[in-house]
């Protein structure tokens, strides 16, 4: 038999009206069986579970709601129905993570909050605090501009030894500090991360950009140096150092490692243009002219002549005798086949290697002004007072300039500049010597060997070399877990010594970190690794000697498990019975991965604002994620932030459709004071309207009657809206028993149009009562 759903509707309809709340489930529930789709009346079967003290059953109907709104991206209305489930389950983490979610889909950052604070919660509770940090760092994500924030995130993710996710922490924060010039505070941060990755790419690149900032370029350069040692084949770390040379107005620098660079991949010869302009810019126009030699032929072959040309001239602009200049300038013109220019350039030549008494360059010069204008009689008696031509000219420009096509392109390297003062370069091999007073000429790997070695030994922070330990942790613990004995080093070669030797040396380096950022607890395993895996050492123990006593660690329970979501579980932790699903609860739970509880001083007196914290630094939580949970929630308490009309207007419409009018009239109050009434529009009329209209539903018609007013005191809107609230403020007068107000406005709506929604009708009713 086919299933009658409008008999079915009509019969649940009847027993509802009955107040026969059973039967109305039995026939509602016969319909959702039969119609999946009809979300309509599986919210109607719920909150008839609801009144009916079927919790779990009402829970049941309006998830199916909320997920379906959610798989179709109708996020408001899924958020009203995980709203109704919070009514039911009062702080349950999984519905306050699936809201926190779309709030945070939504713009809606305090609610957001709000409900990843609820997540946080539990996490806490079950004493896991990477996962607790792990929520937290979405709260900081809803507003990326709070650094401090970010920060104490941090450092609480450094406390639970999660290095990368610290590193992360500490980049983002620095990122915006340096978008908003705090650079002393950026560069603080961008350290920190280094610190724990020593290589990290974008926390080099924000060091240099805010060292840059700052003026401190050199500082860049130094920590720099130190991160290319070793991997001098690494594109991206070398010109991150040539760029801090460069900025740093260090040309030697720049020149080493720009050869690094070369020396990879000869196709970046244009690299060097910028240390040649540096060069120039401090007045050594010698080193300029040198670096161009090296590099002219590959720019006339690549047709970069122009800019090639240009440094030329900058540096004849400060010597316009300089011989080796004019020389490149005649190669120069002879490649671009420009004979008047040539012609111009030689005569330039001859004159300033007369000046100089340089007889070779002036005779090359006139023998090629000979070739190509024979008929200038006075090149000719100068060549001839000079010894004649020059036979052993390594290149003959054309006689005429009418063969200026004919022959080969001479190379450069034959244009020698016979000067005592200026060395002629060899051809590069873009490697280093120890040589540093020639920086270009010098060997790459002997230069990091020693110079940038002995400053890296001499100059490296405190707080520990950028190290990452990770690897040699994870071997040790590996050792540790399978009961290995000890491993105390020994002399092997002295590679294999100079090896262990720079691992202990990081690892100590991270160790001082530690200890200054007040991790005492990770200082301590760390040197409880380092002396498995190298044996007493006078430098472990000197650690060992700045950190201070530490208490009992009890080991927490095994704790309880729920599934978040049907996929993922979170643990947690069991409380007395009777006690509230809370955030100060949380607090005291706040503790160590294994919810350690060390010995505390007594505590000083504290203000009411420090209680909070000092109350659970008592109960042996960490005090710095106290602290930092302590944060969020005054964040959360305090916030006053203030998103878009839309947003909450969109959000009021979609509790009403679901029955959530309280929580509809708090969204379309807080629209309304984002709108003013004269602004031309009809948002704050439309607000006023369904506030009336809410205010009604709850039985609340003063109120009704105030928001229904405003809107009729708005300026500036059609007569049909005015119409519209006159008849509804006559219907909420009437449920108010005020019936002389309510014919009053009955009878102007009347005035204007009589067939207006049955409004003479009205007047009947009323003329009767």
């Amino acid at each position: 038999m086919a299933f009658d759903k409008a008999k079915v509707l009509k019969a649940a309809e009847k027993s509802l009206s009955q107040g026969k709340i059973s039967a109305a489930i039995k026939e509602y529930r016969q319909i959702v069986d039969n119609d999946a789709d009809d979300l309509t009346t599986l919210n109607m079967l719920g909150d008839l579970y609801v009144r009916s003290g079927k919790n779990e059953e009402a829970v049941s109907c309006f998830e199916r709601i909320a997920e379906h709104y959610s798989a179709q991206q109708f996020n408001l209305k899924a958020i009203a129905m995980y709203k109704k489930i919070e009514r039911i389950r009062t702080r349950d983490p999984i519905i306050a993570y699936k809201l926190a979610e779309l709030y945070a889909t939504q713009g809606l950052v305090h609610d957001a909050r709000a409900q990843y604070l609820v997540v946080a919660d539990a996490y806490t509770r079950s004493g896991d605090n990477k996962k607790t940090l792990d929520v937290l760092h979405k709260i900081a994500d809803l507003d990326p501009n709070n650094t401090d924030i970010r920060l104490k995130l941090a450092d609480g993710y450094v406390k639970e030894n999660m290095r990368r996710e610290a590193a992360d922490a500490y980049i983002q924060a620095a990122n915006r500090l340096h978008q908003t010039g705090a650079q002393e505070k950026a560069l603080d941060a961008y350290s920190k991360a280094l610190q724990l990755v020593r290589d990290d790419r974008e926390a080099l690149r924000g060091m240099l950009e805010a060292h840059i900032a700052r003026g401190t370029a050199d500082e860049a350069a130094e920590v720099l140096e130190r991160a290319v040692e070793g991997k001098e084949d690494d594109p991206e770390l070398v010109s991150m150092l040539a760029r801090a040379h460069l900025e740093a107005e260090d040309p030697q620098g720049a020149e080493r490692a720009t050869s690094l660079l070369m020396a990879q991949d000869s196709g970046k010869y244009t690299e060097f243009l910028p240390v040649t302009r540096l060069y120039l810019k401090l007045g050594e126009v010698d080193e300029t002219i040198r670096i161009l030699s090296t590099i002219i032929e590959r720019m006339l072959a690549g047709r970069e002549e122009r800019e090639l040309l240009e440094i030329v001239n900058q540096v004849l602009d400060r010597n316009p005798d300089h011989v080796a200049a004019l020389r490149m300038l005649v190669r120069i013109h002879w490649w671009q086949r420009d004979m008047d220019a040539l012609r111009s350039s030689l005569e330039r030549l001859a004159e300033s290697a007369e000046a100089s008494e340089l007889i070779d360059e002036e005779r090359y010069a006139l023998t090629q002004l000979v070739r190509l204008a024979p008929d200038e009689q006075r090149y000719l008696d100068r060549l001839n007072l000079l010894g004649g031509l020059q036979d052993d000219s390594p290149e003959d420009f054309p006689a005429h300039a009418e063969d200026e096509t004919a022959g080969g392109v001479p190379q450069f390297e034959t244009f020698a500049v016979v000067q005592d003062e200026i060395e002629q370069p060899e051809a590069i091999s873009y490697e280093f010597e120890t040589n540093a007073a020639d920086p270009f000429e010098t060997n790459a790997a002997e230069v990091f060997e020693t110079n940038a070695a002995d400053a890296f030994e001499t100059n490296a922070p405190s707080s520990g070399n950028f190290s990452d330990p990770t690897a040699s942790f994870a071997d040790l613990n590996e050792d540790a877990s399978q009961g290995a004995t000890p491993v105390v080093a020994t002399e092997t070669s002295s590679d294999d010594g100079s090896r262990m030797e720079t691992i202990m040396r990081q690892e100590l380096e991270s160790v001082d970190f530690y200890i200054a950022q007040g991790y005492s607890d990770i200082a301590v395993d760390t040197l409880e690794m380092l002396e498995r895996q190298f044996g007493s050492h006078p430098d472990i123990q000197a650690r060992r000697d700045k950190l201070p006593a530490a208490g009992a660690q009890p080991v927490a329970e095994a704790p309880a498990v729920f599934e978040f979501g049907g996929v993922e579980e979170v643990p947690v932790t069991r409380v007395d019975e009777g006690i509230a699903f809370n955030e100060e609860a949380a607090y005291a739970a706040l503790a160590g991965e294994t919810s350690e509880v060390r010995e505390q001083p007594p505590v000083a007196p504290v203000t009411p604002v420090a209680a909070p914290i000092a109350a659970r630094v008592a109960s042996g939580i960490d005090a710095g994620l106290a602290e930092l949970f302590e944060e969020f929630r005054v964040a959360e308490e305090g916030d006053d932030v203030r998103e878009d009309y839309e947003t909450h207007y969109n959000m009021g419409t979609a509790y009403k459709e679901m029955d959530l009018i309280d929580e509809a009239i708090q969204e379309f109050q807080t629209a309304a004071g984002l709108v003013k009434p004269g602004d031309g529009t009809s948002r704050f009329l439309q607000c006023c309207n369904l506030l009336g209209h809410c205010f009604v539903q709850k039985g609340m018609p003063e109120a009704a009657v105030i928001w229904f007013k405003k809107g009729l005191s708005a300026p500036g809107h059609s007569e049909d809206e005015y119409q519209a609230l006159r008849y509804e403020l006559g219907a909420a007068y009437e449920q108010l028993g005020d019936l002389k107000q309510a014919r009053e406005f009955y009878t102007e709506v009347y005035g204007v149009d009589v067939s207006y929604r049955e409004v003479a009708d009205k007047l009947s009713q009323l003329k009767g009562k």
